[in-house]
């Protein structure tokens, strides 16, 4: 694995909050936004288990997810594809780690207690998911159109 660019893939990831997560269950793809917080290059969120691409993940954890900014101009795009797996994450230890990522990413979260009601109930119904990258790309056709590098994670290549 190269250092710096899993450096630089961090850095990236620290600066972009919202992750489109791609599934597909027995039937059709599905794609979905979360909000996301990174451990180590691992992306973690919370869902409603009964969403479907929760659903979905549970059937086939083998997921993509795309993080990219939207511009209007192609020589600026950046942005990272990832494909990895996807599970929900059921040990309460890792959990009150990953929450605490959570929380300290959205302040938001934080203050759920003076929450209007719907919305605390929405969180309590809410499930913690973890993505483990096997393969990220990075985009930037700032350093020249089409320009990617690929970080394989744990000996995984295509």
């Amino acid at each position: 694995m190269s250092a710096g660019l899993a450096q630089r893939i961090a850095a990236f990831l620290d600066a972009h909050h919202v992750m489109s997560l791609a599934t597909a269950g027995d039937k059709n793809p599905h794609a979905a936004n979360v909000f996301y917080a990174r451990d180590g290059l691992g992306l973690v969120w919370v869902s409603d288990p009964a969403s479907q691409h929760s659903c979905e993940l549970q059937v086939r954890p083998q997921v993509a997810a795309t993080i990219a900014p939207d511009y209007a101009d192609f020589p600026e795009i950046q942005g990272l594809q990832v494909r990895g797996m996807a599970h929900r994450v059921a040990d309460p230890g890792e959990q009150a780690h990953l929450l605490g990522l959570l929380k300290a990413r959205y302040p938001f979260l934080a203050k759920l207690d003076t929450a209007p009601p719907d919305l605390k109930a929405a969180w309590a119904q809410a499930v913690l998911y973890r993505l483990d990258p096997q393969r990220i790309v990075m985009i930037d056709n700032t350093r020249g159109f089409g320009h990617k590098e690929t970080l394989e994670i744990g000996g995984v290549t295509d």
